[in-house]
């Protein structure tokens, strides 16, 4: 049979390696790709690796696309390398007791980073989610990190908090993922966390080895924060409310489609367009939203049934300050346990306040409930989810606030696979009926630091037995579970249900470990 592949012309650029995102180094070549669409995924052009220089390849794309018999698949597979399968030949043995299944998944989930136009090297190996992941992922690493520790892999600890270095010093952040694609944001910040962890693994001196990256990432989280006044009332990250106060909410710098999402982002626009969002507005709105983590939530929504009137930007995260206060404190003991002192009570102040902020603003005096807030009308969102154990598992909360919180968990978020990441039904991965490791995590270690020592017992013991269930019967852990049916399999999100799965992983071996202890900060 002859070969059809079309003949690349004589090379006349080197390829040099750009870190730009795939859709400016290819524009309206990546713009056709993705519309066509010539791949059902969005990621995997987004991914591709370009053959020959980007300058070279658009040239003759603009030469060729307008010839007789032009198609546009053959010319992506002329000029790119596209990302290969991932396959291993790991088959689970069901019969085994889940935990030392997991155990034996460490290798399977450790990577290289690889040559590919995206990916933003690493230099140590790193564990990934799972499924048709390759990235290190920012906040999956950190409940991964809780399930190496227990396995005794201390090492992978070491390489992956080495790793977020790296990447703090090369980019000044830690991105979503390390890929050009996600440069533009980050996610929760627990860096500060796997730094206590690993201290808690090699002793104090960590905390200082890793002061100058965790002051880094604050940096990051707080740039532009003294020139809020009255005319300029928010910046990036940094929102100032009306009494003076400074929080923190999610953003990205650019206004403009998700390259690895890049069709379903075009084509929300064009649904948002009757609600009066203009495109670049929804766009940032939906990249802030994905620097939360949780894309997506009616969390984020004007309307818990429609996408199209997300606007992320507008709303103050519970958890995302509780993350900055925790930053705060850790960067006070670091910098108490380093030869440069002056600067621990600087951020012990700063610490306390952003707690007297969240009470004033976080805490709905109303629902008696920790909540979003909505700046624009500087009022509580009205969308109840597990966000609001963060000031719990950060010791923030009162006693009489945690008492409230519980009541408020048992009564409404405990289900009979474990706790559902929020109340409301809107088709959405991180709305109910579903719930996720990481909020079962956080749920346990807040309710436990409070001494609600049954209720977290129960958190514990629904969500083991639900994981036990799902992987006798599929022989996988899965990226997020229906914690309301435990007999129908989670849904929602972008992509297809990924099995693996980092941090459900993690979170499975350190409850399994869990001796009603909390890791971490006392509560201040």
């Amino acid at each position: 049979m002859a070969d059809t592949t079309p003949q690349l012309p004589p090379q006349i650029y080197s390829v040099v390696p750009a870190i730009l995102p795939p859709d400016q180094l290819f524009g309206p070549l990546f713009h056709d790709v993705q519309m066509l669409p010539v791949f059902a995924d969005s990621i995997t052009f987004a991914d591709c690796y370009p053959r020959r220089a980007p300058e070279e390849i658009l040239s003759q794309y603009e030469i060729e696309k307008h010839r007789e018999g032009f198609r546009l698949e053959d010319f992506v597979h002329a000029y790119f390398h596209l990302p290969k399968t991932l396959e291993t030949d790991h088959i689970s043995d069901q019969s085994l007791p889940t935990s030392v299944h997991l155990h034996r998944m460490w290798p399977v989930l450790t990577r290289q980073s690889e040559s590919s136009c995206s990916m933003l090297p690493v230099p140590k190996p790193y564990i990934v989610p799972g499924g048709r992941f390759r990235g290190l992922y920012y906040w999956d690493t950190y409940f991964t990190m809780l399930g190496l520790r227990v396995s005794g892999e201390n090492e992978l600890i070491r390489h992956m908090v080495a790793n977020f270095a790296h990447l703090i010093d090369t980019y000044g952040h830690i991105p979503n993922a390390n890929r050009s694609y996600y440069l533009t944001r980050s996610q929760p910040p627990f860096f500060a966390l796997m730094v206590r962890l690993l201290s808690e693994i090699d002793g104090p001196d960590v905390l200082v080895r890793y002061l100058p990256h965790m002051q880094k990432e604050y940096n990051y989280w707080m740039d532009g924060y003294f020139r809020l006044d009255d005319h300029e009332g928010a910046f990036r990250r940094v929102v100032v409310l009306p009494d003076g106060s400074i929080l923190n909410r999610y953003w990205d710098d650019l206004s403009a489609p998700r390259p690895e999402s890049y069709r379903e982002d075009v084509e929300l626009a064009r649904e948002a367009a009757p609600y009066g969002v203009a495109p670049g507005t929804l766009y940032r709105h939906i990249r802030a939203a994905c620097e939360s983590g949780w894309d997506f939530s009616c969390r984020w929504f004007g309307d818990p049934e429609h996408l199209a009137t997300i606007h992320t930007t507008d709303i103050i995260p519970v958890d995302l300050n509780g993350l900055m206060y925790d930053l705060e404190i850790t960067l006070s003991d670091a910098y108490l346990q380093s030869s440069f002192q002056e600067p621990y009570e600087h951020f012990r102040q700063k610490a306390e306040a952003r707690r007297k902020a969240i009470m004033t603003y976080l805490w709905d005096e109303k629902s008696q409930f920790f909540m979003d807030y909505n700046v624009v009308l500087h009022k509580p969102t009205p969308v109840w989810s597990l966000a609001a154990l963060f000031p719990l598992f950060f010791g923030l909360a009162t006693d009489e606030q945690a008492a409230q919180v519980h009541g408020h968990v048992r009564k409404s978020f405990l289900k009979e696979g474990g706790v559902v990441s929020t109340l409301l039904r809107s088709g959405q991965q991180w709305d109910s009926p579903n719930g996720w490791a990481p909020l079962q995590w956080i749920a346990h270690q807040g309710l436990l630091r409070y001494g609600f020592t049954q209720t977290a017992a129960e958190i514990r013991h629904r969500w083991m037995a639900l994981n036990d269930k799902v992987f006798r019967e599929t022989g996988k852990m899965m990226e997020k579970y229906n914690v309301v049916d435990i007999d129908l399999p989670a849904g929602g999100g972008e992509y297809p249900n990924q099995d693996g799965f980092g941090w459900t992983n993690g979170i499975y071996l350190a409850l399994q470990a869990s001796d009603g202890v909390t890791p971490g900060n006392e509560k201040h």
